[in-house]
């Protein structure tokens, strides 16, 4: 008998106009110890089966069939009282986003020992704390102690992710599903994570089942793959053949999507850059925090940019690069040294274009803000600005009367980039702006980005801790560790020849 075993799994949504199927006769098996991959975009089903599996599942306009049957119950038909015996307990799940998933007025010890409450009321409250403890050391947090005492806000994003994960373990499951569990992080934290679920699977023998839009992240930790488009399995089999040797024309397009090092798709010429720096960065600190927490989180950096590249900013989570590109637009104006932008509209293209872009106001509304600062244009000119602009980002005219919430990822970060663009910059600081997205709507956004340099001669800083993207797009990079710019040349002499052990530390964990 297998572990669990999914039959012909399907899923429908009852909320529009006609029946939506989100999963369409998916079926798979898993063992002891195996350690699944499920790939796809956004919208190709692979969150949606996982959380049929995990129980989450309970809409009213919701449809499911089929079996997933769990040590020969069926989790689809058997009641609610015993299915929660399972829930968090045999089957848990790791979040993608920790910061949304945990309660930030609790303490991370008390939302750690949650599961325990649940399925081991017989525990004393010293017990759990010694197993949230004991727990939140196994994932790797160096003062347990400590983090189980914070609240989540004081956590940084991989250290939430760690004590997520303790959560999730804290039953010691024999099934663990991750869904997306890596996205947005550092590549350092990213190699970091799958390294520890490498080590709970082999340690506790642990199956899990890892849900991801990266074909080179599941390689790495899974030793057999699903590929999922539509609701539909397109393609299985072992991770290192269907890498490799890809035979579904979906497969091969999400491959051909992954940014690689050594095959860079965009190479200047000397001549395409024009002569002068719209750039001038000499002797740079930048400070946050007031009075006593005043702190200085730029140092003395001295870098320039020249008319028409782009340059990578490269680095970990609070190295210092947000707070420099915004320094440079003069968002940040707590600064000694010099800054000189030869752009009087420079922009700055966000994370998160869901939490920039304003949900109360359509798209129309949102682009044409920009142009009001701007005397001698009537509503109707600023319209048409507009559409061209939507035009230019590829993005149909029907899109102005939308709302960012009626928008897809890739669709939002368009109007993201759109908005940048509506006063004609020169420069524009692209802030992750890919970091979050499927590796094709990545690659889509990636080439946009290209043809919008071309097509109004734009400069671009281009932030990121994906060292694949940079390479694939940038002329030079900067790296940047606590602060410092520690080394900066030409994209190629980087990374062919990196000479700081901080940045082959970054190399060596995006392989």
């Amino acid at each position: 008998m297998s572990l669990l075993s999914v039959r012909e799994l399907n899923i429908e949504f009852y909320d529009h106009d006609r029946p939506e199927r989100v999963v369409r006769d998916v079926s798979f098996e898993m063992e002891e110890g195996d350690v699944l991959g499920i790939v796809g975009e956004s919208g190709s089903g692979k969150s949606m089966t996982a959380l049929a599996i995990a129980g989450l599942l309970n809409r009213h306009d919701m449809r499911k069939s089929g079996r997933i049957e769990y040590m020969g119950k069926d989790l689809l038909t058997i009641p609610r009282e015993e299915l929660r015996k399972f829930q968090g307990n045999d089957i848990s799940m790791i979040f993608q986003e920790p910061m949304t998933s945990f309660d930030p007025r609790l303490r991370v010890g008390t939302q750690v020992e949650e599961p325990l409450r649940v399925h081991r009321p017989e525990m004393s409250d010293y017990e759990m704390r010694e197993a949230a403890v004991r727990t939140l050391a196994s994932v790797g947090l160096d003062d347990p102690e400590k983090a189980y005492s914070l609240y989540p806000h004081e956590l940084s994003g991989g250290m939430r992710q760690r004590a997520m994960i303790a959560a999730a373990i804290i039953t010691e499951p024999r099934i663990l599903i991750a869904d997306e569990p890596t996205t947005a992080l550092d590549v350092t934290v990213q190699a970091q994570i799958i390294r520890l679920l490498e080590k709970i699977n082999m340690d506790s023998h642990m199956a899990i089942l890892f849900i991801s839009h990266d074909m080179s992240l599941v390689k790495k930790l899974c030793r057999d793959v699903l590929v999922m488009r539509k609701g539909v399995v397109v393609e299985s089999g072992r991770s290192e053949k269907v890498y490799s040797e890809p035979e579904n024309e979906y497969t091969i397009s999400l491959m051909n999507a992954i940014p690689k090092k050594g095959a860079r798709s965009y190479r200047p010429e000397d001549n395409d850059l024009s002569e002068g720096d719209i750039v001038e960065v000499d002797g740079l600190n930048v400070y946050a925090g007031r009075r006593k927490q005043r702190r200085l989180i730029v140092k003395d950096a001295s870098f320039s940019v020249r008319s028409g590249e782009i340059v990578g900013l490269v680095g970990e989570s609070g190295s210092g690069k947000t707070t420099l590109g915004k320094a440079i637009l003069g968002i940040n104006k707590d600064v000694t040294g010099h800054v000189h932008c030869n752009d009087p509209y420079p922009q700055m293209i966000f994370q998160d274009p869901y939490s920039s872009l304003n949900p109360a106001r359509n798209v129309g509304w949102i682009l044409e803000e920009p142009l009001k600062l701007r005397s001698g244009l009537d509503r109707g000119q600023r319209r048409d600005r507009v559409l061209e602009m939507l035009e230019t980002v590829g993005l149909s005219p029907d899109i102005y009367h939308r709302f960012p919430n009626e928008l897809s990822g890739g669709q939002r970060q368009r109007i993201a980039i759109a908005g940048a663009l509506m006063q004609t910059p020169k420069l524009v600081i692209a802030d992750e702006p890919v970091s979050a997205l499927d590796v094709t709507v990545q690659a889509q956004i990636l080439s946009l980005i290209r043809e919008l340099k071309e097509k109004y001669f734009l400069t671009v800083i281009f932030i990121s801790h994906d060292l694949r993207v940079v390479y694939s797009l940038c002329d030079r990079v900067l790296i940047m560790k606590d602060g410092v710019i520690v080394e900066q040349g030409d994209t190629d002499d980087i990374y062919g020849s990196p000479s700081h052990p901080y940045t082959r530390n970054l190399l060596d964990s995006s392989d």
